[in-house]
């Protein structure tokens, strides 16, 4: 059987997109840069790694080869990721997280731990 990879790659896109508001806040609601990161990024970014895009992965050498080095870097690609292509073949963006879905103090958080963690 073939498998046809595009449709692999849309299925992998609108699973990260239906899950993502599942909230996985540890306990006591702790705003931790961990617990955000896992609220908001771990499915498709479990472990540092990028299920969607792996040249573009979380660790520092991927980061550092991308030009993210501090966390307004990070901060900036969480509100800015890029363009996200139209045609479902291309899709391997990042979806965008603005100030609504993500305050900036909790960015920061999650910036500040992905840079202590990966």
């Amino acid at each position: 059987m073939k498998v046809d990879r595009r449709a692999i790659s849309v299925l992998v896109v609108l699973v990260c997109l239906s899950v993502m508001p599942v909230s996985v806040r540890v306990a006591g609601g702790e705003d931790s840069g961990e617990a955000l990161f896992k609220e908001h990024c771990a499915v498709c970014h479990p472990n540092g790694d990028n299920v969607v895009n792996p040249q573009k992965t979380l660790h520092k050498k991927d980061l550092e080869a991308n030009n993210i080095k501090t966390t307004e870097d990070i901060v900036k690609k969480i509100r800015n990721p890029g363009p996200f292509p139209a045609h479902p073949q291309d899709w391997a963006g990042m979806k965008m997280f603005d100030q609504k879905m993500i305050p900036n103090e909790h960015a920061m958080k999650i910036a500040e731990y992905v840079l202590k963690t990966f």
